[in-house]
């Protein structure tokens, strides 16, 4: 098997995430340090499923800008709070003013994109099944409404891509995006994820069996379900400049890997995960014992997190903190890798490593690795990982701009 070449580091100049722990990165890192989950029991939709979700409350009373009016849906003014927060938005418009509106990427993850507002119109089919006037925007009613909304909203011109691989589209973004910039095709990019509620995902994970009635637990011993939430996040990638230093926020490596074992069950060696992992390392340059931080993708399934817990016992040292953030915000699905990245860019930047909300007795699969309390120590390398169905793998590497080994 070939070995991946080593990864040129992507500069992040500028990165952001709202979820149900409120608007920005501060919001999240709050709820880490204050060990509080910003679950709540389910008060969204029409028909009540009995669980507990990650809501954003601000989403209701945000209104989208006159010129984008169009737009409007739900996952759309989450994606527009989200791009306002942490003035991301300033970011991605000197990236244009820098780099020239068609040599700036867009790449975005969604797993449902706005098919909540699709959910909504067949509610109110007309007496000729047809979907009711207010509610017939083509613009709306595609996977690609989330992309080609910020597209615009952002005034871009360059390539403009939707990545939707289910738990894994907001991680594979990365990915992506660097192979763009690799060959040339673009001088930056804005990689991202945006998924909201809606009745498709809640009912359909439930008819999975997934759903805990309760605040998700990962890893926890008797963990029965997972809590969905719902979350917008954006990053902006750029090349190091010639001779910059190591102390910028990076993207060292990723791998990517579709092990294709189950519709919705996970390789029960964790075969997928294991190749998306050594890529990645390999392609940062590290091993896994330099790796101090991973942001388990740790769902509270109860398959998913055995698995996970068992490839980080065999890989890792001792020393080495893992945890999964799920329990404060919820599985925020096409999502979670961009609200994931943004929370290992945190524990890089602030020097803070999140335990685990709401877990309580840790699983007998589970090895040293994996933390309920949290803790404060450097990080200089932090893994991200993101599995989702059907065996689509993806784990990313970040770090300061210096930090790889010879």
């Amino acid at each position: 098997m070939s070995v991946p070449q080593r990864l040129s580091p992507l500069r992040i100049t500028a990165y952001t995430t709202t979820t149900a722990a409120g608007i920005g990165k501060k919001a999240l890192l709050a709820a880490f340090e204050g060990g509080k989950t910003a679950l709540r029991a389910n008060d969204f939709g029409p028909d009540r499923l009995d669980t507990w979700i990650g809501r954003v409350g601000a989403i209701e009373s945000t209104t989208l800008p006159k010129p984008l009016a169009a737009w409007d849906c739900r996952n759309n003014r989450l994606a527009w709070l989200g791009l306002v927060a942490d003035d991301f938005i300033d970011a991605a418009h000197a990236a244009r003013e820098r780099h020239g509106a068609a040599r700036v990427a867009l790449v975005l993850g969604t797993s449902t994109s706005s098919i909540g507002a699709t959910e909504d119109a067949y509610r109110s089919l007309d007496g000729e099944g047809g979907f009711p006037a207010g509610n017939r925007n083509p613009r709306v009613h595609t996977p690609h409404s989330l992309a080609a909304f910020v597209h615009e909203a952002l005034a871009l011109e360059g390539p403009c891509l939707t990545v939707s691989t289910a738990c894994s589209s907001s991680a594979k973004v990365f990915a992506a995006a660097e192979r763009m910039l690799r060959l040339g095709l673009a001088d930056a990019a804005i990689v991202g994820g945006v998924d909201t509620l809606c009745g498709s995902v809640l009912f359909g994970f439930n008819a999975l069996q997934l759903v805990s009635p309760g605040p998700c637990r990962p890893f926890d011993a008797g963990r029965d379900g997972i809590s969905i939430g719902e979350a917008a996040g954006f990053a902006l990638l750029e090349r190091m400049p010639e001779g910059a230093g190591g102390d910028g926020l990076a993207l060292l490596g990723y791998g990517e890997s579709s092990d294709a074992h189950h519709m919705s069950t996970p390789h029960p060696e964790g075969l997928g995960a294991e190749l998306a992992l050594d890529d990645a390392l390999a392609r940062a340059g590290v091993d896994a014992a330099d790796i101090d931080h991973i942001n388990l993708h740790g769902t509270a399934s109860a398959k998913n997190d055995e698995v996970e817990a068992a490839l980080v016992a065999r890989r890792f040292p001792a020393r080495t903190h893992a945890s999964s953030t799920k329990g404060f915000t919820g599985h925020t699905l096409g999502a979670a890798g961009i609200v994931e990245a943004a929370a290992s860019l945190l524990a890089i930047e602030h020097g803070f490593l999140p335990g685990m909300a709401n877990t309580r007795t840790l699983d007998a699969a589970c090895g040293p690795q994996i933390r309920i309390e949290p803790a404060r120590g450097p990080v200089r390398l932090a893994l991200s990982n993101s599995f989702g169905f059907g065996g689509n793998n993806c784990v990313l590497v970040f770090g300061r701009g210096g930090e790889r080994r010879p």
